[in-house]
């Protein structure tokens, strides 16, 4: 394969999966580490990816990929997250649902739930468990952002501060090395640490990628979160320090067929 169709491939490959290593790539299109690394060296001088050891993660930045293209990534993996998250959803309880492609796959498993009150800021999900016609769903008030069909802002939070939530499933764009889960939009951080402020319990659903990126507004700490549930065990040092803290990490296998 040319240059001119490896790059492009290696730059989705990244999208996909978060990261990219020199020698998986090399393995996969069958040329030299070395063409690999100039490859790389290529991609982050242009200023699309940026090379880490061994390998290169998708830039840092303040702005999130856009939210279609974000739909599109790690889509079995957020499917497996997300059935798992939702076959520990007790039925009969109140919960909430925030912004993302995470939390929508997990709207979508649990259309055959019953007796379940969804409050969410997320139009997309209030969409999905329309179909489901044993489940109240409540839309929160807020600022429309029309990219990614989210309510935010001030009105937003204070219809969230009207509950009680047996449970809050929310996402978040990245998480670091210390646990903190971060987020690219500061309205969407406010809302979310309302949601998690209201919630007797909370998880997260969040894939690998998650783990490779970054953004400037914290949320809270995983310290915080009851379950994470993603589809690759966090680094070393991070699962050590989710089990110091009682949170529990649930690996989803993306490969295990839906039920």
């Amino acid at each position: 394969m040319s240059q001119s169709l490896r790059q492009p491939e290696i730059l989705d490959i990244a999208r996909r999966e978060g990261r990219v290593t020199v020698e998986d790539l090399a393995a996969r299109f069958g040329v030299t580490l070395q063409t690999i690394r100039r490859d790389l060296a290529d991609l982050a001088d242009a200023g699309r990816l940026e090379r880490v050891h061994g390998g290169a993660v998708l830039p840092s930045g303040t702005s999130n990929i856009g939210y279609n293209d974000r739909r599109s990534l790690n889509a079995a993996a957020k499917a497996a997250i997300a059935r798992a998250c939702a076959a520990e959803v007790p039925e009969g309880i109140s919960l909430f649902l925030n912004i993302g492609t995470s939390t929508e796959a997990v709207a979508r498993a649990l259309r055959t739930h019953r007796g379940l009150m969804v409050v969410t800021n997320n139009i997309n999900v209030a969409n999905i468990l329309a179909e489901n016609p044993e489940c109240e769903v409540v839309l929160t008030g807020g600022s429309l952002r029309r990219a990614d069909g989210g309510l935010v802002g001030t009105l937003a939070a204070d219809t969230i501060r009207q509950f009680k939530f047996d449970l809050a499933v929310i996402g978040c764009s990245a998480l670091d090395r210390d646990g903190d889960l971060l987020d690219f939009d500061i309205q969407e951080v406010g809302v979310s640490q309302a949601i998690l402020r209201q919630s007797r319990r909370s998880v997260l659903v969040a894939d690998r990628s998650k783990f490779a990126r970054t953004a400037p507004a914290r949320i809270a700490s995983l310290a915080e979160i009851d379950t994470f549930y993603t589809d690759a065990a966090p680094p070393a040092d991070l699962a050590a320090r989710c089990r110091d803290w009682g949170t529990r990490v649930h690996v989803a296998d993306p490969d295990q067929p839906d039920r």
